[in-house]
């Protein structure tokens, strides 16, 4: 329980389970974390240590997956750091430069790990964005799978 408020924090979210819950919000669309977020109603106040700003960021990549690293380029990205009225410090770091996506997604950082929100942020912005996520990735698959050419070798008989 924090000293000045009474607000119990997430017992240590495993880096895992934090890392999972960024990951989602990062990738969301901007216009369904905006309306998931409205879904919350009244938030806790928050003020800002970092306001958003855009930055690009380096892609390394593997030759083949598994190869030597090598640079693929560069990519925009924006960043955003807040901190609640309780002290709770939540961070974001989304792909281009959707400030407001940034912010968003830093104050749900920091309501996912408060205990008193942290159900409720699941339930009705976590996993309906990681659904829809998944959900864009299955039909973009489908639309691969459309275009995707079988090569077959013809076995010449013996004469």
């Amino acid at each position: 329980m924090h000293p000045s408020t009474g607000h119990t924090a997430v017992s240590d979210p495993s880096h895992t389970a934090r890392a999972s819950w960024m990951r989602v919000l990062a990738l969301a669309d901007s216009h369904a974390l905006n309306h998931a977020m409205q879904s919350l109603g009244a938030l806790p106040t928050h003020h800002t240590l970092r306001a958003p700003e855009a930055g690009m960021v380096m892609v390394r990549a593997r030759a083949g997956g598994t190869g030597a690293q090598f640079n693929l380029g560069e990519m925009s990205v924006t960043r955003c750091a807040i901190k609640l009225e309780d002290d709770t410090m939540g961070v974001a770091y989304v792909q281009g430069r959707g400030q407001r996506h940034a912010e968003q997604a830093a104050v749900l950082d920091a309501l996912l790990q408060r205990a008193d929100w942290h159900d409720r942020v699941r339930a009705l912005v976590v996993e309906p964005l990681a659904r829809a996520h998944q959900d864009r990735q299955i039909h973009r698959g489908r639309l691969a799978a459309q275009t995707q050419v079988e090569f077959f070798t013809m076995v010449r008989g013996e004469d």
